[in-house]
This record gives structure tokens, C-alpha cells and sequence, in this order.
């Protein structure tokens, strides 16, 4: 899937900084340093760009939707094979090698940690409209797709944006366990992908329930959209789910090694080895099971106060009303 949309100042980015001063951001610097101002301008990503060519590979394969299985400790679909970056890079520099061959030009790549609005260029060149949930639609693919952008030094023909097809469907704010779409907008603060993955202390204990099984990540507001229903599957064989699930029991003895072992090429690594432990203890205390207590006791035991802190949060969920007594 590809579209060409000019490189130019988009006029989303008002409403970014918008959202950005509201909070919304949360922690994450990367989105509210001097970045921030990077994103107002391609041209500040490369001086000589005109255009951008943007780019949309499938990742969605044919297997069971997190929400289908809600006893089960569960790792965004995103995260379950390659890391997408390198797997983008590369396509996308054979994208740009032919592309050489018929003219030259300059050019930089951009996934999505290069200070780029890459999701309203993406709907500028027409892959698709911004849904309530924020994530990037295609009428025919859906949403589970990752997006490339080629920034390039000489004019291409623009592409046109799609209408917005959402409609008034709110499938994905009313699924939200955390209320984390407002607006059309996402609340970093109350999301579950920002709090497994980006945040670096301990998950306020209000918004623990609400993580529910999501060790890693979060789909339910893709896996509830309409759209997805008959989306396509992909077949770049660097996308086949290696890690679907979680099991909470054994990844609680691992060390750090291991643990890069088993994760060194995806993205779940990006939550860092106590993060991640973090993320387990909380969901084994929200699936209440009497078998996850010996882990637990042993995560209680860890050096680190706040994976020791989310272990014993999570012992107390086990001995609370609605446990398992098995």
C-alpha cells in the first residue's frame, strides 16, 4: 500500500501541540522536547524533500484477537515476530534503489521514531482515514498495518485523502477498559500501550484492573473495529507470531539475559527487562489464579521496589474477594 502526499507543514500539527500541552503526552519526552518542533516541518528532517512517499505493510495474521481470549496473558500483535523497524528499513531501501534507477534524488527514511506526523501524511496520500481510536484505516486492509515514509527531493504526483468512514461507531472508545480515547483523541496517561510500554515507574494502582491480561501492548481497540473484520492477512513470513502469549509463571524466573534472548530481536524489548516483570506481576494478579502465587512471592522478592511493589499489589488481588481458591 503506497501514496504520495507533498512535503509540506502539515496543519494537524496545531492540534498536536494542542494535545500535547493538555498532557496527553504523558512521559514521553521524545514527544515533547525540542522533537516536538522537528514534527512542524518535513523539510526539517531533510531540507531538499518535496515529496513523501508513504508506505503501509500488513502485519495482521490469522490468528485468535486478544479479545477472544481474556484468560490469557496476551502480547500486542504488533510485537509478535521481527522488529518492524528493521523489517521497513529494508523494504524500504529496495523501494528506493529502483527508484534510483529511474531518476536521482535525495531521500531519508523515516519509520515511526523519526519526528514525523506520519499518520496524517499517511491520510494525506490516501491510505486511509484517522479513526476515533487514532489509529490509521483502510477501507479494504483495515488497521493492522505498519507505516513507512520515504522523504524525497523531487515532486511526485499527490494523492488524495479518503473520507472518513467511522461513522458513528464508537466500538473502540466503549471497549477502552481504561477510558483512554476521548475525543478522537488518545489520553497517553490512561492507555494501556503507554503504560506496559512507555512508562517507566509503576502503573498508578487506579489503572491496574484495567490492564487486564496485557502484558505487552494493547489491541482491543483494533480488535473491536469493524474494519478488521475482513482485513487481509500479510505475507512477509518476518511477521509470523513467534510470541502471542505470555506465560507469566516462567518469564517471573528469567533473568535479564534470558529474557533478551527470547525477545532480542522484537519490540518487547523496548519495555526493558523490569518494566516488562512489572507488566507480568500486574497481570497475574488481575487473572487471580492460585497458580501464580509461587511467582508472585518470588517477584516480591525482587531488588527492584517497583517490580517488588506490583508483585505484592498483585498478591493482595489473589487473597481479595473473586480469587481463585483451585
Amino acid at each position: 500500500m503506497a501514496g504520495v502526499t507533498s512535503a509540506l507543514p502539515s496543519p494537524d500539527f496545531a492540534r498536536y501541540q494542542a494535545w500535547v500541552e493538555r498532557g496527553m503526552a504523558a512521559k514521553m519526552g521524545y514527544l515533547t522536547d525540542r522533537r516536538a518542533d522537528v514534527r512542524s516541518d518535513p523539510r526539517n528532517l531533510l531540507a531538499s524533500a518535496q515529496s513523501i512517499l508513504c508506505l503501509g505493510k500488513l502485519y495482521h495474521t490469522d490468528q485468535p484477537l486478544s479479545t477472544s481470549r481474556p484468560g490469557q496473558p496476551w502480547i500486542s500483535r504488533y510485537a509478535w515476530g521481527r522488529d518492524y523497524h528493521d523489517v521497513l528499513r529494508e523494504g524500504m531501501q529496495t523501494v528506493v534503489e529502483r527508484l534510483k534507477s529511474l531518476a536521482d534524488f535525495e531521500y531519508k527514511l523515516c519509520v515511526d521514531t523519526a519526528p514525523l506526523l506520519e499518520r496524517s501524511y499517511a491520510r494525506a496520500a490516501g491510505l486511509g482515514w484517522i479513526g476515533k481510536n487514532t489509529c490509521l484505516i483502510n477501507q479494504e486492509q483495515g488497521s493492522w498495518f505498519f507505516l513507512g515514509e520515504i522523504l524525497i527531493s523531487i515532486p511526485l504526483e499527490p494523492d488524495a485523502p479518503p473520507p472518513d468512514r467511522c461513522g458513528t461507531c464508537r466500538r473502540c472508545i466503549e471497549a477502552c477498559p481504561t477510558a483512554a480515547i476521548v475525543n478522537g483523541e488518545i489520553d497517553s496517561r490512561a492507555c494501556i500501550s503507554y503504560l506496559t510500554i512507555e512508562l517507566k515507574g509503576p502503573i498508578p494502582q487506579e489503572l491496574r484492573p484495567g490492564i487486564g491480561n496485557q502484558v505487552f501492548g494493547c489491541d482491543i481497540c483494533q480488535d473491536v473495529c469493524p474494519w478488521n473484520h475482513r482485513a487481509p492477512f500479510t505475507t512477509e513470513p518476518a511477521f509470523e507470531p513467534r510470541q502471542p502469549a505470555a506465560d507469566p509463571e516462567r518469564l517471573s524466573y528469567l533473568s535479564p539475559d534470558e529474557i533478551r534472548l527470547i525477545f532480542h530481536d522484537s519490540p518487547v524489548s523496548r519495555s526493558r527487562y523490569t518494566g516488562f516483570l512489572r507488566n507480568v506481576a500486574t497481570v497475574m494478579g488481575n487473572l487471580k489464579r492460585e497458580e501464580f502465587r509461587k511467582p508472585l512471592e518470588h517477584l516480591s522478592r525482587s531488588p527492584d521496589p517497583i517490580v517488588k511493589e506490583h508483585a505484592l499489589w498483585s498478591l493482595a488481588q489473589l487473597d481479595s474477594p473473586g480469587g481463585d481458591v483451585d
